[in-house]
């Protein structure tokens, strides 16, 4: 028993996920997409804290998204793992940009609220909200983009480090599509889960595809005021 559970451990992938901590245009609603925002003073405390919650963890490689407000997030994480590892003897793992794992192009919608976007195209913000997969935001991508870029990167990753841990800082569209594939969501279902900035999530993976480890959990946060932001 105790050999078969090591074949099934050295077969496994464990994928820590992080959204990147919160910027104003979180908190303002505003339609991020692939424009660069900066953390508010809020996403770098997150990104501090996430950071020291992941120091232990032993990376063989973090990945990010190489927009400011995930790399931002990542070089946080990264800095708090490195010390740990130092400290302990061992090399740290690399930190590696991956431009697939950017958020979902909003094309012309980026920088509105969904007021403003109404307001000015109702019947395509209509068909945004009823998530039609096939739906692309004028100059922009649809779910069904964001689906195949995140899941094709998010697994090359995970195969590639087989029987490790690897780190993915990315974004909530992103995390949404993963958390999709994991549990066979349709994409025009309704979001029932959080997808809160700078929260621990993990998945396995394996030759049978991804499970749900953890998520959602942000325990490393609660000293912080304000620190939920779905």
């Amino acid at each position: 028993v105790a050999a078969a559970m090591s074949a099934q451990d050295a077969a496994t992938t464990r994928v820590v996920m992080i959204r990147h901590g919160e910027t104003l245009w979180n908190r303002e609603r505003r339609s991020q997409g692939q424009t660069d925002t900066p953390r508010s003073d809020l996403g770098r405390a997150q990104a501090a804290a996430v950071g020291e919650r992941l120091a232990p963890v032993r990376f063989a490689a973090l990945y990010a998204s190489d927009l400011v407000r995930a790399w931002n997030t990542a070089q946080a994480i990264e800095a708090a793992v490195a010390a740990r590892a130092l400290a302990e003897g061992r090399t740290a793992p690399p930190l590696r940009a991956d431009a697939r794992l950017r958020e979902m192009h909003f094309g012309e919608w980026e920088g509105r609220t969904s007021a403003e976007i109404a307001a000015a195209d109702p019947q395509a913000h209509a068909r945004s909200r009823e998530r039609d997969p096939d739906f692309r935001i004028p100059g922009g991508e649809c779910f069904r983009d964001l689906y195949a870029r995140a899941v094709a990167a998010v697994s090359a990753h995970a195969r590639a480090h087989t029987g490790e841990t690897i780190g993915i800082i990315a974004h909530g569209g992103i995390l949404d599509m993963l958390y999709r594939h994991t549990h066979g969501i349709p994409l025009q279902a309704p979001r029932v889960f959080s997808l809160y900035n700078a929260a621990y999530n993990c998945l396995t993976h394996d030759e049978a595809g991804f499970r749900l480890e953890a998520w959602g959990d942000t325990a490393h946060l609660d000293a912080l005021s304000d620190a939920v932001v779905s």
